[in-house]
C-alpha cells in the first residue's frame, strides 16, 4: 500500500472514531450508563439499576433484582418464627374453653429474645414458638405496650438456632421504596415473602389502648392475618418496620398494610426489656377543649386555635409549673363551658390543634426531656419548661 493511501486511510479512521464520539455525546442521559465517579462510592446509581460489572442476568437465570430479594430472604428468613397461643375463653354460660391464635415474631439477639404484635399474645394463656421446622420452644412475654401494639417475649433455645435480624432505620424512608414483608400468613404457610412499596408515610392508627400511634409506614405488600408481627425490610434486608395491621373491607389483603416503623422500636424496646412495659412521655393534660373559630368567637378567646385547658392532673407536669385549668363556667345556647383555663398553642415552637396531636407530638419524647410549652392567659402569651414524667400506669 503507497504512503498516501496509507494516510489518507488512517485520516478515515480519525474522522470515523470522532464521528462515533459524537453520537455517544447525543445519546440521552437517561440512556446512557451512569458513573459513580469515585470508585469506592457504593451509592444506588438509581432506582433498579444495576451496578457496573453486574451481569444482567446469571447463571440460574436471576437478573439484579431478583439476586437482591432472594439475598434477603436467605439471610432473614431463619430469624422470622412462628407464634402459636392458647387463650382461655367463657361460653355463654361462663365454661371455659381454648381457643388458638398465631401470629409471627422475628429473633432480636442469641439470648432468645422474640419482637411481636402484642394483639398477637393479648391475653394468652400459653405461647409457643417455632424456629425452622418444628423447633417448638414456650415462651414467655417479657414486655409488652398495648399502645404502640408490639411485644417481647423469650425463648430458651440453642444459640445456633437463634439468627438475630439487622434493625435498620426509618427515619428517612420514602414512597415508592421497595418493601419487603417475610411472615406466616394464616398460620399455616411459614415465612412467605411477600413484595412491594412503602406506599405511604406518616399514617395514624389507633393503638390496643385506644390511643393514636403516630409515624405509621403503610405498604401494598401482601399481608394477611398471621402476618401480624412479622419483618417488615428495606431491600438489603434491614428491619424497616413490623407488620401490624390491614386495611380491608373483605378480612383479607388488598394491599393496604400498615407497620410500626423501627425507630419506635428501637425506642420502646429499652424499656420493655428491663421494665417490662414502656414510660410513656406524660404532660399532664387530662381534659381541654379543641378551639375552632366558632369556639373562639362564642367565648371570645383571643386565638381561633389551640387547646383550651379545662382540668390538668394533680402533680403533673404542668400542674407543678403553675399551668391553670378551668376556673369557671359559663352557659351558652344550654350547652355548659368550663372557661378561664389557660390556653396551651405549641410544644417547642410546634403547634398544637387537638388533644390527639398534643398525644403525637408528646410521643415523639422521652421520660425526662424538657419541652418548651408555649400557652396564653388570657391575652397575655407566656411559657414554661417543664420535664416530662412517666405516664400514670392505669
Amino acid at each position: 500500500m503507497s504512503g498516501s493511501r496509507l494516510f489518507l486511510r488512517q485520516i478515515s479512521l480519525v474522522a470515523l472514531a470522532l464521528y462515533l464520539v459524537g453520537c455517544v455525546s447525543l445519546v440521552p442521559e437517561a440512556l446512557q450508563t451512569p458513573s459513580r465517579g469515585d470508585p469506592g462510592d457504593t451509592s444506588p446509581v438509581g432506582p433498579g439499576a444495576v451496578p457496573p460489572g453486574e451481569p444482567l442476568v446469571d447463571a440460574e437465570g436471576l437478573d439484579f433484582a431478583e439476586r437482591r430479594v432472594v439475598a434477603v430472604y436467605e439471610r432473614v428468613a431463619p430469624s422470622v418464627v412462628n407464634i402459636n397461643t392458647q387463650i382461655l375463653r367463657r361460653g355463654f354460660f361462663f365454661q371455659v374453653f381454648p381457643e388458638e391464635g398465631a401470629g409471627s415474631g422475628f429473633v432480636l439477639d442469641r439470648e432468645g429474645h422474640i419482637l411481636t404484635n402484642f394483639h398477637v399474645v393479648k391475653g394468652a394463656a400459653s405461647i409457643e414458638v417455632t424456629l425452622g421446622e418444628d423447633r417448638i420452644f414456650p415462651a414467655q412475654l417479657v414486655g409488652a405496650d398495648p399502645r404502640t401494639d408490639l411485644a417481647v417475649l423469650r425463648i430458651d433455645a440453642p444459640r445456633e438456632l437463634l439468627v438475630p435480624v439487622e434493625l435498620g432505620s426509618s427515619a428517612n424512608l420514602r414512597v415508592g421504596q421497595r418493601a419487603i414483608a417475610i411472615g406466616n400468613p394464616f398460620g399455616q404457610f411459614s415465612r412467605t415473602l411477600t413484595i412491594g412499596a412503602i406506599s405511604a408515610l406518616n399514617r395514624t392508627l389507633e393503638g390496643q389502648d385506644g390511643r393514636p400511634i403516630s409515624g405509621i409506614i403503610q405498604t401494598d405488600a401482601a399481608i394477611n392475618r398471621g402476618n401480624s408481627g412479622g419483618p417488615l425490610l428495606d431491600s438489603s434486608g434491614r428491619v424497616i418496620g413490623i407488620t401490624t395491621a390491614i386495611f380491608s373491607p373483605t378480612g383479607g389483603n388488598v394491599g393496604v398494610g400498615f407497620a410500626v416503623p423501627v425507630d419506635t422500636i428501637k425506642r420502646v424496646l429499652p424499656d420493655l426489656l428491663a421494665l417490662g412495659y414502656y414510660r410513656h412521655p406524660f404532660l399532664g393534660v387530662r381534659y381541654a377543649y379543641r378551639i375552632t373559630p366558632t369556639l373562639a368567637q362564642a367565648l371570645d378567646l383571643p386565638v381561633d386555635s389551640g387547646l383550651l385547658l379545662v382540668q390538668l392532673y394533680p402533680d403533673s407536669p404542668l400542674d407543678r409549673a403553675g399551668v391553670r385549668g378551668a376556673q369557671h363556667q359559663v352557659v351558652l345556647r344550654g350547652q355548659r363551658f368550663y372557661v378561664g383555663g389557660d390556653i396551651l398553642v405549641a410544644i417547642d415552637g410546634q403547634p398544637v390543634r387537638s388533644l390527639e396531636e398534643l398525644q403525637i407530638q408528646i410521643e415523639e419524647y422521652r421520660v425526662g426531656d424538657s419541652v418548651t410549652v408555649a400557652l396564653l392567659r388570657g391575652d397575655e402569651p407566656f411559657q414554661v419548661v417543664v420535664t416530662l414524667d412517666p405516664e400514670p400506669r392505669p
